[in-house]
């Protein structure tokens, strides 16, 4: 049987922001001292624009531990100039985040950084693509190491990119071990007119992977 903790955990990498914030008010109800579960649920509310909840409950978290570095970060965060999130901030991620079948998707990052990089990431924040040994890093804009896409996609994206198609990418959310980017298409070349970015099952992105790459490379592209 799933625990609580774990079906918190996967609410937020699903993006699933209101049963998140339900499931980590149980788990705070059994163990008000429960610091990782007030931390997701401040969380939580700082994603879906509850700035005020989300402040409340950092404050309660360092009660409980005064120096705990993710309260403090994301506090700071949420004090910005103005002490607030605004509405326009708020509007402006979730246009970013606009879904388009085939053209955008989100997807969970292997091999992430540590929790002190990923924690000091915020939501709508630009990521760079950099392809090296047929692998797909995820970059900030100073250059540092965030994550790597799975092979299944990073390697069809891969060759979309050489072809001459653009991408960009955006933190959706960030926190402790767990890393959540948002990919978008925003150019396409004329050879790949009909051909989507992404696919919603494996079998079918291997199935256009053969008919991308003549079948005298197949080896090839094994070997290395």
């Amino acid at each position: 049987m799933i625990s609580l903790k774990t079906k918190a955990i996967q609410t937020a990498l699903s993006g699933n922001w209101e049963q998140a914030i339900t499931i980590n008010k149980t788990l705070i109800k059994e163990d008000p001292s429960d610091i990782d579960a007030l931390n997701r649920l401040a969380f939580a509310f700082s994603i879906i624009g509850k700035a005020k909840d989300a402040k409340s409950t950092y404050q309660k978290v360092l009660k409980l531990d005064v120096l705990n570095t993710l309260a403090l970060r994301n506090l700071k965060k949420l004090d910005g100039k103005n002490g607030q999130m605004t509405n326009g901030s708020n509007f402006q991620v979730n246009n970013t985040f606009i879904e388009e079948q085939g053209k955008t998707k989100i997807v969970v990052l292997i091999n992430i950084a540590q929790p002190s990089v990923i924690n000091s990431l915020r939501t709508g924040q630009t990521l760079e693509l950099s392809i090296k040994r047929l692998k797909i890093f995820m970059l900030t804009e100073d250059n540092k190491y965030i994550g790597v896409l799975p092979d299944n996609i990073g390697k069809r994206l891969i060759k979309f990119i050489k072809a001459g198609n653009q991408y960009e990418a955006y933190v959706k959310s960030a926190l402790d071990h767990h890393m959540i980017v948002f990919i978008k298409e925003v150019k396409r070349i004329s050879r790949f007119k009909d051909q989507p970015s992404f696919l919603s099952t494996l079998e079918k992105t291997l199935d256009f992977d053969k008919k991308l790459k003549p079948k005298d490379s197949d080896q090839d592209e094994d070997e290395e």
